[in-house]
């Protein structure tokens, strides 16, 4: 398999064109170094509000935190007013990113009902609106994400892309689902080659990337530029590496207990180091839930994971899973992540 020369969002050279989707409650600093760990060209924040941020909000500015490991970073930002969008990419920008994105496609009723996410791609005045006033604040790349649309049509898809393009934005990733249908069904892939065919600027795909080899397969059927994967990087880190074993001529590798026991001790481990325990032990009750699923007694741990209350009870959770695998025959050598 060929690769693409390497890709350049703006003047950002990213090393492969794979890219970790922002997701809320997930794509925090400690998973992002985890993703960049494992072969990720770009990593992208958390869904930060430009209210938040404007408003100097104390626990929004903390979705800020980066470090030098996981350049280059892109934060998306999300909101509806244009002064505040500016603003808050203003903010974004002297923070240290290497790339501003704006959320086009976050379909949650919440962010809806403020008119921003995708609720934007029925407002086309307003949405450009933003772009300008967010091209004329900042000097990095800037980029946006977009759902096909409120129709399965992809016509408001092609034509916010189209706009952005003549509003100076550097890059667009598009997932092609339809704001009503959320992760329901099918992506249509065929509006992600429509769109390409459409622009100059980079088209990054996303959507039902669910394996290392579907990321090339995406590129391959669309002739889109990079691969953003969201859902499966969630419960699988190592889709990364996997999708360069492809590329590479490799089978794609399994990832063994040890590996995803060590993991999610370091997660848990950078995640306090970040945040500190009061906040780090909720945000991380999903992640430590993910890296387990498919590993033998995985359901137990689930649920001593969701019954803990705090990180004291979680790290005996994680120890005493460890050591199920242990009394088992499996070889699980362990850093002293979190004084496990």
């Amino acid at each position: 398999m060929v690769m693409k020369q390497i890709l350049k969002i703006g003047e950002v050279c990213l090393s492969n064109p794979l890219v970790l989707a922002p997701m809320a409650g997930i794509t925090n600093l400690a998973f992002r170094l985890a993703a960049k760990r494992m072969g990720a060209g770009l990593v992208c924040s958390e869904m930060v509000s430009a209210n938040g941020l404007v408003r100097q909000s104390a626990r929004t500015h903390v979705l800020l935190q980066s470090e030098e490991a996981e350049r280059p970073i892109s934060v998306q930002i999300f909101g509806s007013d244009p002064y505040v969008m500016a603003e808050a990419a203003q903010l974004v920008y002297e923070a240290g990113a290497d790339i501003v994105d704006i959320n086009f496609g976050c379909s949650v009723k919440k962010v809806i009902k403020i008119g921003a996410g995708v609720a934007l791609m029925r407002d086309m005045d307003r949405s450009r609106a933003i772009l300008q006033a967010v091209r004329e604040k900042i000097e990095v790349p800037l980029t946006i994400k977009v759902r096909s649309g409120w129709d399965a049509s992809g016509n408001e898809a092609e034509y916010l892309c189209k706009m952005a393009e003549d509003c100076g934005v550097d890059a667009v990733a598009v997932h092609p689902r339809t704001a009503k249908q959320g992760f329901s069904g099918r992506a249509d892939r065929k509006i992600i080659a429509r769109i390409k065919n459409l622009i100059k600027i980079p088209v990054i795909g996303n959507g039902d990337i669910l394996t290392g080899r579907d990321a090339w397969a995406m590129m391959e059927e669309t002739g889109c530029d990079a691969v953003m994967i969201g859902r499966a990087a969630a419960k699988n880190p190592w889709i990364f590496a996997q999708a360069m074993d492809v590329l590479e001529g490799r089978e794609e590798r399994s990832v063994s207990a040890p590996e995803r026991l060590a993991l999610m001790a370091k997660c848990l481990d950078e995640t306090v180091r970040l945040l500190g325990e009061k906040r780090a032990w909720p945000m991380m009750r999903s992640q430590l839930s993910a890296f387990s699923k498919g590993l033998s007694g995985a359901g137990n741990f689930r649920e001593a994971v969701m019954r803990a209350r705090t990180l004291d009870e979680a790290r005996k959770a994680v120890r005493a899973y460890v050591e199920s695998f242990s009394e088992g025959g499996a070889s699980i050598i362990l850093p002293e992540f979190c004084g496990l």
